[in-house]
């Protein structure tokens, strides 16, 4: 097991609502950022496009814990979760950077979708062992 992968981001004024934190739509922005660079990271990028194959978004749940503000510099660790037969899960944990202070939780459910099936395909095989080995979350105690 390894461990997650960071992302750091600066928080700036674009990023705020008028309220002076980040705008909770801009989380979903960050998270998918440190998607991007997780799947980089991990080689994965070109084996997906080779086989015609995407990652589509079924459902993302956030838990928001503390509002993040203007200059802030924050980690997003990125790590799978659970890989089940037509789904898998990645967790996202958004904290200040070089603290346990948790912004925000995030669960990312995903398929792997074939374009040439139109269809999203089960999570088997080779594809299988491919998020096998990408960094996971310690199972819970």
């Amino acid at each position: 097991m390894s461990n997650p992968h960071i992302t750091e981001i600066k928080v700036r004024g674009y990023h705020l609502d008028l309220y002076g934190h980040v705008n909770n739509a801009r989380y979903l922005e960050f998270l998918e950022e440190a998607r991007w660079g997780f799947t980089e990271d991990h080689g994965s990028l070109e084996f997906f496009s080779q086989a015609g194959l995407a990652f589509v978004i079924v459902n993302i749940n956030i838990n928001y814990r503390r509002a993040a503000l203007m200059g802030e510099e924050l980690s997003i660790a990125t790590a799978m979760q659970k890989i089940g037969s037509r789904s898998a899960v990645i967790h996202q944990v958004v904290s200040l950077k070089g603290s346990d202070t948790v912004i925000a939780e995030a669960d990312v459910t995903f398929v792997i979708f074939d374009a040439k099936q139109g269809s999203a395909i089960a999570m088997d095989g080779e594809l299988r062992t491919m998020f096998e080995r990408l960094p996971h979350w310690p199972p819970a105690s």
